[in-house]
């Protein structure tokens, strides 16, 4: 498994151990370095936005003091909603390597379907985004699944 997305991993796995959220954690590497991290905290924080990917594009951009992340590659453990993929376009973000995909993140209760129904698009990504360490990401999918007390953000 690829050591980033290992990482992505145990972000997840502290937010969804908290009850901050589902199962989504980021990382985002430039030159190697974890530059910043962030888990789902949706309903810690009572904020719609609080993505993992858009957790790990503020932590970043905050340790390195800009809005610019040139250069960098974000892991995450669920493929990006529309909101996400956009925020790392904008944040100039290289990649993105995701474990499981959008029919994944549907078949534990998220409605990404529903966004790309009305945006589509994704072909257009090409290379952009790519799948790795599915299995993986599935193992932890599959832990927040059969969680009594979990919650759906």
């Amino acid at each position: 498994m690829n050591k980033f997305m290992a990482v992505a991993i145990d972000e997840a796995e502290t937010g969804i151990k908290n009850s901050e959220g589902g199962p989504f954690g980021s990382v985002i590497v430039k030159d190697g370095k974890i530059i910043g991290r962030g888990h789902n905290q949706v309903v810690l924080l009572n904020d719609p936005t609080c993505h993992g990917e858009m957790q790990a594009i503020r932590n970043a951009c905050k340790n390195i003091g800009s809005f610019d992340l040139s250069g960098c590659t974000l892991y995450t453990t669920g493929e990006p909603c529309h909101m996400c993929l956009t925020a790392c376009m904008w944040a100039n973000i290289s990649k993105i390597y995701y474990g499981c995909t959008i029919e994944d993140n549907e078949s534990i209760g998220f409605r990404d379907n529903k966004f790309d129904a009305v945006f589509g698009g994704r072909d257009k990504l090409k290379d952009y985004v790519v799948c790795i360490d599915r299995n993986e990401c599935l193992e932890l999918f599959e832990k927040y699944k059969s969680m009594a007390d979990k919650t759906m953000y």
